[in-house]
Formats: C-alpha cells, sequence, structure tokens
C-alpha cells in the first residue's frame, strides 16, 4: 500500500488516506461471485452451533438458491427484507442473498422488545422478515404475532430453523439461474443495500442507509489493513446485525477470500477461545470487554491460540494493560479500529506493525481513499494538531442517509462530512486519539475532562479488572466524577477513600472520582457499547444527586 497522502498543511488535523489499492466499483454480489471464481474449494463459512461448513462454490450455491427463492415469492430491488436474528449461517446467506436481488436488508437488533420491532417495522417498510423463532430469553415468534396485526405491509415472516424456511428455498426452481443473472446484473453499486438502525440513547433509533459501494470497501479494506489473504481464517463473535460483524467480519472475508467462523449464536468467552483452537482461526475480533472475559478465564491458559495473528478490537478504546495480554499470547498484529454505523463504519485503523502506544493510545489513522478532521464544534473550524475537536469524516464511507429522514441527515452530514459527535485528537503523526463523545465530556468546575485517560489509570490498579468514570451532578463544582468499577474476583472491593489515595499524585486533583460503585457488570448496547447515559441516570438517582 502507498504512503499516505499528505495534506497541504501539516499544522492542522486535517489528513487523507492512501488511494491504492483503488476503490471497488462492483455490487457485493458481483464480487462475491468473482472471488467463488478465484477460490471454488477454499473453505468458506464454518457454523460452529449448527455444524456446518462450505466451501466458497458451495456457499454460492445456497446464496443463489435463497435469492431465486426470495425473487420467486415477490421480493423485488429495493424492498426492505428484515432480518431479525443472533449470528448464525442463515444471517450470511441472507445477507448476500439480499444483496444479489438487490433488496435492502434491514439488521434488525436481536435485543429489541415488542415496541422497537414494531417501530422499525413499520418506519423501514419491511414487507418480508426472516427471523429466528427464539434466542435466549427472547420469544421472537410471540413478539411477531403481537405486533404484525398493526402492520398490513409486512406481508411474508419466514422463521429460520421451522417448516417455514424449507418452505422458501421449496420456491427457488421457480426462478431460473438466467433470471436471477439478469437481475444481478441490473444493480449499481451506489444502490442501498441495507439499513442499520443506530442505538439513540434519546427517541427513536435512525436507520442508517448504506450502499454496495460504502460497505463493501470498507469490508475489503479492513481485511487489507489486517494483511488478510484466502488463507486467513477470521473468528468473528460479535453480532453480525452491527456493522463490526457483517461488514468487518464477513465482507472482509469474500473480499479476499478468507473464512467466516462462526463460534455461537452469542458471545460466549469460553467457546469463543475453543474455537480459536479447533478451527485455527488466524484473527480473533472483539469489543474490549470481550476480550477481557477471554483473557480472564481461569482455565485461558489451556487454549491454543497460537494461530491467532491479528484481529480487531472496536467499540471503545484498547485499555494498554489488555494490549500487553495480547501480545504476550503472541497476537502481535492486533489492530484498533474506530467508526461508526454511519460510516460504513471504520474511518481509521491501526495498521498491523504500528507501535505499542500507537494501538493503545489512539484508534490508528485516516483509512484509504478517506478524509478525516478534527474541528472545533462550535465554529466548524479544523483545529490545530494536539487540541480536542468534534472528529469527522468524508469519503466513500459515508451513508447515503438515514431512512426517511432527510432532517435527520441534513443534521448529521454537511457538505459531505459526517459528524460523528465524538472528541478527537489528531497528532502529529497523524493518529487520531478519540477522549470520548462530546456529551460524556465532564466539565467540572471549569474544567475539562475527559473519562478515557481516568479509566488507563484505573486499570493500571492491580485489583480493578474494569473501570468507566461518568460525570453526575453537582451542586457547588456543576459536575462530579463517580468511577464504575469491576473487581477482580476475589480481591476486596475499592473504596472511594482507598482510591483516592492510588490517585493522588498520579492524577490532577479534578480528575479523581469523588464517588465509586462497585458493580459486577456494566449496562450496554448488544454490540458492546457502554451505556454511559444509563451508569448517569443510576448513579445520579441512587446518591440522590440533583
Amino acid at each position: 500500500m502507498s504512503a499516505p497522502a499528505q495534506t497541504a498543511s501539516e499544522t492542522l488535523s486535517h489528513t487523507v488516506g492512501e488511494t491504492e489499492p483503488p476503490l471497488i466499483e462492483q455490487t457485493i454480489g458481483d464480487n462475491f461471485d468473482a472471488t467463488v471464481a478465484r477460490f471454488p474449494d477454499r473453505e468458506a463459512l464454518v457454523d460452529v452451533a449448527q455444524g456446518r461448513r462450505w466451501t466458497y462454490a458451495q456457499l454460492q450455491e445456497d446464496v443463489d438458491r435463497l435469492a431465486r427463492a426470495l425473487m420467486a415469492v415477490g421480493v423485488a430491488k429495493g424492498d426492505r427484507v428484515g432480518i431479525w436474528a443472533p449470528n448464525c449461517s442463515e444471517w450470511t446467506l441472507t445477507q448476500y442473498a439480499t444483496a444479489k436481488i438487490g433488496a435492502i436488508l434491514v439488521n434488525i437488533n436481536p435485543a429489541y422488545r415488542a415496541h422497537e420491532l414494531h417501530y422499525v417495522l413499520g418506519q423501514a417498510g419491511i414487507s418480508t422478515l426472516i427471523s429466528a423463532k427464539e434466542f435466549k430469553s427472547s420469544n421472537y415468534a410471540a413478539m411477531i404475532d403481537e405486533v404484525r396485526p398493526d402492520l398490513p405491509g409486512l406481508e411474508r415472516v419466514i422463521l429460520i430453523g421451522t417448516p417455514d424456511w424449507d418452505e422458501l428455498l421449496g420456491h427457488a426452481d421457480d426462478v431460473s439461474a438466467e433470471q436471477l443473472a439478469q437481475v444481478q446484473a441490473g444493480l449499481d453499486n451506489n444502490d442501498a443495500i441495507n439499513i442499520q438502525y443506530t442505538s439513540g440513547t434519546t427517541g427513536f433509533p435512525k436507520g442508517a442507509t448504506l450502499s454496495h459501494r460504502n460497505i463493501l470497501n470498507n469490508g475489503f479494506f479492513v481485511g487489507e489493513l489486517c494483511d488478510y489473504t484466502e488463507q486467513d481464517r477470521v473468528c468473528i463473535p460479535v453480532p453480525f446485525y452491527h456493522c463490526f460483524g457483517m461488514v468487518m467480519g464477513n465482507l472482509a472475508c469474500t473480499t479476499h477470500g478468507a473464512c467466516m467462523v462462526i463460534p455461537a449464536p452469542g458471545f460466549d468467552p469460553a467457546i469463543t477461545l475453543q474455537t480459536v483452537q479447533d478451527e485455527k482461526c488466524t484473527s480473533l475480533y472483539g469489543v474490549p470487554t470481550m476480550f477481557i472475559a477471554e483473557w480472564n478465564l481461569p482455565d485461558f491458559a489451556d487454549y491454543d491460540i497460537s494461530t491467532v495473528r491479528t484481529g480487531i478490537m472496536a467499540g471503545s478504546p484498547c485499555p494498554a494493560e489488555l494490549m500487553k495480554k495480547l501480545i504476550a499470547s503472541g497476537i502481535e498484529e492486533m489492530t484498533i479500529c474506530y467508526g461508526m454505523t454511519e460510516t460504513s463504519p471504520v474511518s481509521t485503523q491501526n495498521r498491523t506493525d504500528d507501535t505499542f502506544e500507537q494501538k493503545t493510545r489512539t484508534v490508528g489513522r485516516v483509512g484509504p481513499h478517506l478524509e478525516i478532521r478534527i474541528a472545533d464544534p462550535a465554529t466548524g473550524e479544523v483545529v490545530p494538531r494536539g487540541v480536542p475537536g468534534e472528529f469527522q469524516t468524508k469519503g466513500y464511507s459515508v451513508m447515503l442517509g438515514y431512512w426517511q429522514q432527510p432532517d435527520k441527515t441534513a443534521e448529521a452530514i454537511e457538505d459531505g462530512w459526517m459528524h460523528t459527535g465524538d472528541i478527537g485528537i489528531m497528532h502529529d503523526d497523524g493518529y487520531v486519539e478519540i477522549t470520548g463523545r462530546i456529551k460524556d465530556m465532564v466539565i467540572r468546575g471549569g474544567e475539562n475532562v475527559y473519562p478515557r485517560e481516568i479509566e488507563e489509570f484505573l486499570y493500571t490498579h492491580p485489583d480493578i479488572l474494569d473501570a468507566q468514570v461518568i460525570g453526575v451532578p453537582d451542586a457547588k463544582y456543576g459536575e462530579e466524577l463517580c468511577a464504575w468499577i469491576r473487581m477482580r474476583p476475589g480481591t476486596e472491593p475499592i473504596t472511594a477513600e482507598s482510591l483516592r489515595e492510588f490517585c493522588s499524585g498520579q492524577l490532577a486533583h479534578y480528575k479523581i472520582p469523588r464517588y465509586v460503585e462497585i458493580v459486577d457488570e456494566f449496562p450496554m448496547t448488544v454490540t458492546g457499547k457502554i451505556r454511559k447515559v444509563e451508569m448517569r441516570e443510576v448513579t445520579t438517582k441512587k446518591l440522590g444527586l440533583t
């Protein structure tokens, strides 16, 4: 890959990515078929829970069969097909089958309940819903029955693992391979192909609408920066319903001829490591909390993970102490990614040979064919390097818009720049440090406090397993700091007083948490992002703060 292009002014927080290799100007279906032609006999997909595996040729046969079946029952280009299920091979088949016929796949969060399901089905205008029957405590079939009478546009529901699925596939012979090829040839790579609902903390979620070009290229370049080839086998315990699973996972694999390995329907640390061992995975994905759970298993040393050379950690910044453990385990090429659903998702990524400091202090540098800047959120002016501001990104990855919400789209995208709402600092070398959400920044007595810095320090405490810092209301200072802490097993809970002693002389006095909450877990989204809004609400109420 060529050296990163330099911007006109090296003093400003603005940089652009490499321009080689060129962008892929194919649809997802055409790109997938090209990979099959190159690697027909290489393993493409393994579903551990179902005990099933496919070569690329076999996967193409099943994807095309499902695509023809969907056409036969009336699904056409532009129709919205919902998928509501945990990770499974049928999810992957549906992803590629809908792409081949130009139907828009709508990802539905597996954690949704009836109220949220009703909203998404209606807002996206979903006419076909492919769903699991149930998962964990969720009875999907019952919730669908509850909302369906109110949604006349929902024409058909297909439950995976029931006669519904087999009945659907039975219609495949009603459509010829030539008819499918004709439809596929008529698609444009700028067509909308995927809607992903962002987990809004207030109000209803918004449907980020993404094209073939958006997600195919993002998956490809994420894989490029992990140095993927057809020899790689990627363990994907992160959810398919989110970009992490279906783009950084599936599309990164199929653009390189690598193998997608599904360890389980939902995340389980022991099953994930067993899968890495049994399937000889070369790459492992997860958010930091997943890696923490895996590396803290009592029998961690019993798993052979020596085949893993790379992977992706995203969702939250990587704690330095955790990266040390990964490197000690032989995973020296782990990369950190940063982005958002609206940008397909990745905007910055570490390179496999980056330094330890670059992988723990930053989220990498700009991705190929993208442009990033740090701007003053009030004025919009690009700030000098080393000065915090809002991270913004521009290029092929920026979504088409929010589904049927042009007003919300206009608020988020200005002159092609996606406003992320995240606070970033660009270093002199172009690497970016994300210090939190603009709304997560704590202003204590006029001092701007970035929780990430404090969290990093708390990770160095020998008894602390994980830590999250939030701001809570304070009559004197406006806001005060509270640390939510997960203790290592077998250790005594830390007190606010002992934490202050630990921090004293190491952190400025205004950065030392006043309150401490000892918890077993943090409130999270399904993708592993910490819900700090919920943590603030809980703490404020518990401590009687106003």
